[in-house]
């Protein structure tokens, strides 16, 4: 349908363009606007792609053997303008190599040989494969015939590797159960401001992958049940009738059925008892398959609704040892978390046919998948599974590149973690929470790597990566929705996820979605909270009695526009509350003058942050002499 658009709509939208301009840009990132895929409004640009691939995959895993064997057949579309004679491989596994470079030590226990490549074919040409020389997390390889813009290449890609002995995302959690993370060869992202993503894994970096389709096949002996991304296509055949019947059940109920039991376990009563037996999923449009495999756990499930309008469903499941009591209970921490995220922030329906919560030792996200630890304390073990199952949203709904930009999902995902704790816990039990785990420790480092700038890549921080992924940022969103209001914040906020969920946004097409979105010039916000090398501190110079109130002279010694309460305890032992968002701060980030109301003498003021901790807080208070 054909739309106009106002003058004064275009002359608004011409200003943030033209404002969103003065935000520094770095000269690969520029590059990628003037090429018009990406566009100064926060949308796509006019010549906007991304490539793809179908991926149709075929595992073997036989526990207690480690010894993992695949087959593959990608299709990889190349929807760019470029001539493609080389692609780059992703061999994640690599990472357990002796000698790969990585972002910590590693025990005899998480070495193995890697990702031992045993066919490689492309378009039809097979290609001699040197193990050996591929030693790292990514290879080149050369086409005999280049992939032309807007064709496709099929690779045929075996492979075998053995699981790592120590599991972190991936590994043997315990003799007879295995959770499968970047078990496959894929073609790593090519985008349209950096080219081939070559960055080393390093144990470190996390996602960022093409949206593709997927089919798996995960053959298994009898007895043991697999727990994977994606939609189940064949109960039937894998498991007995009752176990099937059950598993149907909890697509449509609200309380938790438990489908395998110790009891139905030790009985063998769950899976069909042929030697073998191949689990079939799907997936389309996602970023990752992970997969879970064992032959003792309970497995439980439920479902709830995500989407009021729609009345859409998804399927919540559970895998874990039967002596993990938290983990009893992680199907409905899943029900109300998925629920709320839908309802409340972001307040977009979550995306997916289901979501599996599965015990291991990783505390890791994967789409429609978790891999959590046990914990002994019921509410923190919700909080963990709260937090990773907002990833959902950032990085898999926003296929961000958290490899170069961690705070586009950690931070959100630690801002989903607050807001949904309050809804659970209280505000003041999800304030000491997240002070005490997402901010003290930064606000108390007073080290140079602990206030860079959030906008150095993630890739290239060695310290401070927590705090640039997670609490900084984190900040900045609690700060920029204390600023804007819920509804303008949220509606700015959809925008954002309108434009990119799916694609492959970077922190410039969320600040010019946000100005969009809220109508509003926020680059001087961004540029304080993500380009400088501000912290918290406020120093409460000087408070001076007027009509009607006090006025406050206030130093931002930190640098970072941050929200504050004024609060007046008064000569007779009452207080009194004034709120400051972070706009007062907008013409002058140094310093401010702001007049509160009082109707009384005061015997002290101070300023307190909430969890906007300041680095000094012996300055925040003046007592009237």
């Amino acid at each position: 349908m054909f739309k106009t658009i106002s003058l004064s709509a275009l002359l608004c939208l011409f200003m943030v363009q033209a404002n969103a301009q003065k935000l520094y840009m770095p000269r690969d990132i520029q590059k990628a606007f003037n090429k018009g895929t990406r566009d100064l409004s926060g949308k796509p640009g006019k010549n906007y792609w991304q490539n793809t691939g179908n991926y149709n995959i075929s595992i073997t895993v036989a526990p207690p053997s480690r010894m993992v064997k695949g087959s593959e057949q990608i299709t990889y579309y190349n929807n760019s303008p470029d001539t493609l004679k080389r692609l780059n491989l992703k061999l994640i596994l690599n990472i357990h190599r002796p000698g790969v470079a990585r972002a910590g030590n590693a025990s005899n226990d998480y070495l193995t040989e890697g990702i031992q490549i045993d066919k490689f074919e492309a378009g039809g040409a097979m290609a001699k494969w040197n193990n050996a020389a591929a030693s790292g997390t990514n290879q080149m390889v050369g086409l005999a015939k280049p992939l032309m813009p807007h064709d496709s290449v099929k690779l045929n890609i075996d492979w075998h590797f053995d699981l790592s002995k120590e599991s972190g995302r991936e590994g043997v959690i315990d003799p007879t159960t295995f959770y499968l993370a970047y078990f496959y060869p894929r073609v790593s992202v090519y985008d349209d401001y950096n080219g081939w993503d070559t960055l080393a894994f390093l144990d470190a970096q996390e996602f960022y992958n093409d949206f593709n389709n997927y089919t798996l096949n995960v053959t298994v002996p009898k007895n043991f049940i697999v727990w994977s991304t994606g939609t189940l296509r064949n109960a039937d055949k894998v498991l007995q009738p009752e176990a099937a019947k059950r598993l149907q059940q909890s697509m449509t109920s609200d309380s938790t059925i438990h489908i395998a039991t110790p009891a139905d376990l030790a009985a063998k009563n769950i899976t069909a008892q042929n030697e073998t037996n191949t689990w079939t999923w799907t997936a389309t449009d996602i970023s990752d398959m992970a997969v879970g495999i064992s032959d003792h756990y309970n497995w439980d499930a439920a479902s709830v609704v995500v989407d009021d309008a729609t009345h859409r469903i998804t399927s919540v499941q559970a895998a874990y040892p039967d002596k993990s009591e938290d983990f009893h209970h992680s199907v409905q921490f899943s029900r109300n978390a998925l629920g709320w995220f839908s309802r409340n922030w972001p307040g977009v329906p979550y995306p997916f046919p289901k979501m599996t919560v599965f015990q291991g030792f990783a505390d890791m996200e994967y789409p429609m998948m978790v891999n959590d630890s046990h914990q002994d304390d019921l509410k923190f073990a919700q909080l963990v599974q709260d937090h990773e199952q907002a990833h959902t949203f950032f990085p898999f709904y926003m296929g961000i590149n958290e490899t170069r930009y961690g705070f586009m999902d950690e931070g959100w995902a630690t801002t989903f973690e607050y807001l949904i704790g309050i809804a659970e816990n209280g505000k003041k039990a999800a304030d000491d929470f997240y002070k005490k785990f997402r901010i003290v420790r930064y606000i108390n480092d007073p080290s140079t790597m602990e206030d860079l700038p959030i906008i150095t890549p993630t890739s290239e921080l060695r310290q401070g990566y927590g705090n640039n992924a997670y609490g900084k940022p984190s900040l900045s969103y609690l700060a920029l929705k204390d600023m804007l209001g819920d509804a303008l914040f949220k509606k700015a906020l959809h925008t954002y996820m309108d434009n990119w969920h799916g694609k492959h946004p970077i922190p410039w097409d969320y600040f010019n979605s946000m100005n969009t979105g809220s109508g509003r010039n926020l680059n001087w916000f961004f540029n304080n909270w993500f380009f400088t090398n501000g912290y918290i501190d406020l120093k409460l110079d000087n408070a001076q009695a007027v009509a009607g109130g006090y006025k406050l002279s206030i130093t931002n010694v930190g640098g970072f526009a941050a929200p504050f309460d004024a609060v007046v305890t008064y000569t007779d032992g009452s207080t009194q509350s004034t709120h400051a968002t972070s706009q007062v701060w907008e013409k002058d980030q140094q310093h401010i003058i702001i007049t509160i109301k009082a109707n009384k003498t005061a015997k002290s003021i101070m300023l307190d942050g909430g969890i906007f901790m300041d680095a000094t807080p012996a300055d925040n208070k003046w007592t009237a002499k």
